[in-house]
């Protein structure tokens, strides 16, 4: 990986990570306001454990699924995981998984298949759990589906900035260009839709190896994925998806030594919000719970 070439350091992340960079970076305009902070309304947990992903690039999937279980634990203040996800799911509901299967960097199966599994022990019936993606409008589970759970890595996207547990969900909508336009700003329009709206209960944003630069379409390098080793959990998609991009706003800082913005902007992260109503970006607004391996959290 290539090494720092300015003087950003460690003692940059929060910097970088708040004040006008933070808002600068979701399209938010000046963070400078005379307003008090407002309490946080969305509690977010970060978990990471550097064992999670080994030196050779290989995944363990009965640690992955531990992490799952604790962030579940953390996210809903309960004292077992069995109980976190009964706040997600019932055993009358039919539950679809919103997976990402883009090939160069996807949802790990060892991800989707300890959801479904904790979907099942709650006392969902196999048959009414699936994982899907592209496939989404004509699978039978989801077109019935009750609740969705949303995974997906965070990655750069040529289109929208940064590829969002937000943007996970443009498969349901037939025409996706649609949605294209002002780099994605109208994303969480389609939230809205019956498909989607007041079904997606959990979100799970994949920070194992995200993808911090990116150029022109479906662009990937291995120089530009880094192991981060970590999940980012909510039910909120917008402080979610908003603690990712101050991740990756800061990786950027970090290995081009200067401030490198993401481009496009991600703003439809923060208009997500304001516009469409699915939760907050404002750092001050979100309850941030860090669980694991702290070094180089970048945040």
């Amino acid at each position: 990986m290539k090494k720092n070439r300015g003087s950003v350091n460690r003692r940059d992340f929060f910097k970088i990570g708040t004040g006008a960079a933070a808002a600068g970076l979701l399209g938010t305009g000046s963070a400078e306001s005379s307003e008090t902070p407002a309490a946080p309304t969305s509690r977010v947990v970060l978990i990471r454990e550097k064992a999670v992903v080994g030196e050779d690039g290989m995944l363990d999937g009965e640690m992955l699924h531990s992490m799952l279980n604790r962030a579940m634990t953390s996210l809903f203040e309960v004292t077992s995981s069995g109980k976190a996800w009964k706040q997600v799911v019932s055993p009358k509901d039919v539950v679809g998984i919103k997976t990402n299967v883009w090939h160069n960097l996807r949802t790990p199966p060892e991800l989707e298949e300890a959801i479904r599994s904790e979907v099942i022990k709650v006392g969902v019936k196999p048959e009414d759990v699936a994982v899907d993606d592209r496939g989404v409008l004509e699978n039978p589970v989801f077109q019935r589906a009750t609740t969705l759970i949303n995974t997906r890595p965070l990655r750069t996207h040529n289109w929208s900035g940064l590829g969002t547990c937000i943007k996970n969900m443009i498969m349901f909508v037939p025409r996706p260009p649609e949605y294209h336009a002002d780099s994605c700003a109208p994303l969480g329009a389609m939230w809205k839709l019956p498909e989607l709206e007041g079904k997606v209960k959990l979100n799970i944003l994949v920070m194992l190896t995200p993808q911090f630069h990116g150029v022109g379409p479906h662009s990937f390098s291995k120089e530009y994925i880094w192991p981060y080793r970590g999940l980012i959990v909510g039910v909120d998609p917008v402080a979610v998806d908003a603690t990712g991009a101050r991740i990756l706003q800061a990786k950027r800082d970090l290995y081009f030594g200067e401030p490198r913005p993401i481009s496009p902007p991600a703003h439809h992260i923060e208009i997500a919000g304001s516009r469409y109503g699915l939760g907050v970006s404002d750092p001050a607004a979100i309850d941030l719970v860090r669980l694991g391996w702290q070094d180089e959290a970048l945040i």
